[in-house]
């Protein structure tokens, strides 16, 4: 029996388990840097599998090691944990007891995939050259990311630089289906909060007014003018604003308007001086036309780069274990994630885990409050993760 066959032979028989695992996860969501039961049930977990090496990171984190039946090199396999502030309006027995809480990015099968994975690997320890280490990182969902407080943890230092392995479902995949893309995949992210302060009267005589509305939005449009004449058409990039807060009246001029956005690319250099742009431009369009313009930038995080050895490695195995017709290409993304820390310091990959079925009617996208996965992936997550990481080892 080769290794591939192994490991999915014992994914399936696990699978049934991981499932009543992602069910109970799914339950009992828990918001960023508030993982502490989630924390307890992952350990509680580890333990009963045999797993002793584990430590606290970031608080709510935890880094677990399992060393294999042979010396060899080491890897991190990475894992998010926390839940969205979304009411779930799925109709299902485990849907989440935390009202206003629910797993909407599949944390829950993450995690469950990682915890299978971690079985298979302590059964075929000797198949394991080296050593794998688990990383359940809390916090992905809210600046400053989980992710950049775990690297500050000296555990985690001491580590080194290692190849990091991460996957994520997506529901806009078919299941079965595993994406990848080498290189530049996922894009920054900063927030953007906006004041425009005017100065407020009556709506039928507005030249007594500085027209802080009309200002706002002169601004949000001009602001466009970043992406479609100052950046790079090569450099992908979106500059949306999603709140716009004016609080007059039919008629009544407010003295201010208040705006959310947020600034995405993928070139750390062109970020920096776009954000720089987008500054000098509203604060001095707001002036041009009476008013003040005040602009805060919450800086988050990076874009995402795959390793393009490594994840080219890595697609070659993912083949080998679910077929040529089940591994596809992957557009750049422009959502962001934190595992983008990692790929600035360490040879990363991070791919993407078909959790999709029409069929089953299993196909609402992410962050939303009808979000769900075909459970049937997590028994091609965590073997594939397994293979993945043996594989990798023994190469």
């Amino acid at each position: 029996m080769t290794l591939g066959e192994k490991i999915k032979q014992k994914a399936r028989e696990l699978a049934p388990k991981y499932i009543d695992v992602r069910r109970y996860l799914h339950a009992h969501p828990e918001l960023s840097f508030q993982e502490f039961d989630t924390c307890r049930y992952l350990k509680d977990q580890l333990l009963k599998l045999g797993v002793n090496d584990i430590h606290s990171v970031a608080n709510t984190g935890l880094l677990a090691t399992i060393k294999g039946g042979k010396e060899g090199r080491q890897l991190v396999l990475r894992s998010d944990m926390d839940a969205l502030p979304i009411l779930e309006t799925n109709d299902v027995e485990f849907a989440s007891r935390n009202e206003g809480v629910m797993h909407a990015c599949g944390h829950d099968a993450h995690m469950s995939s990682l915890l299978l994975c971690a079985e298979i690997l302590i059964d075929l320890k000797e198949e394991l050259r080296g050593t794998v280490h688990l990383l359940f990182q809390p916090a992905e969902e809210l600046m400053p990311g989980g992710a950049s407080l775990v690297m500050k943890e000296p555990v985690y230092q001491k580590l080194g630089q290692l190849p990091h392995i991460g996957q994520h479902v997506r529901p806009d995949l078919p299941v079965g289906t595993i994406g990848f893309r080498p290189g530049k995949f996922m894009a920054s992210m900063d927030e953007l909060f906006l004041t425009i302060k005017g100065k407020g009267g009556h709506a039928a005589m507005p030249e007594n007014a500085v027209d802080s509305v009309l200002i706002a939005s002169h601004i949000i449009v001009a602001a466009q003018q970043l992406v479609s004449r100052m950046a790079s058409p090569k450099t992908p990039s979106v500059l949306s604003f999603g709140k716009v807060i004016a609080d007059g009246a039919i008629n009544v001029l407010p003295d201010e308007v208040y705006i959310e956005g947020t600034f995405r690319t993928m070139d750390e250099a062109w970020r920096s001086s776009a954000l720089k742009k987008l500054n000098k431009m509203v604060v001095a369009m707001a002036e041009s036309m009476g008013a003040t313009a005040e602009l805060k930038i919450k800086h988050g995080y990076p874009h995402l780069i795959n390793d393009q050895s490594l994840t080219s490695e890595l697609r070659v195995n993912a083949i080998s274990f679910v077929g040529k017709e089940n591994v596809i290409g992957l557009d750049q993304w422009m959502a962001s994630e934190d595992f983008s820390y990692y790929s600035h310091e360490h040879p990363s990959c991070f791919y993407m885990l078909g959790v999709g079925n029409s069929d089953k009617n299993i196909d609402s996208g992410l962050h939303t409050s009808t979000f769900n996965i075909d459970e049937s992936a997590l028994e091609i997550g965590g073997g594939l993760m397994a293979f993945l990481a043996i594989s990798k080892l023994r190469d």
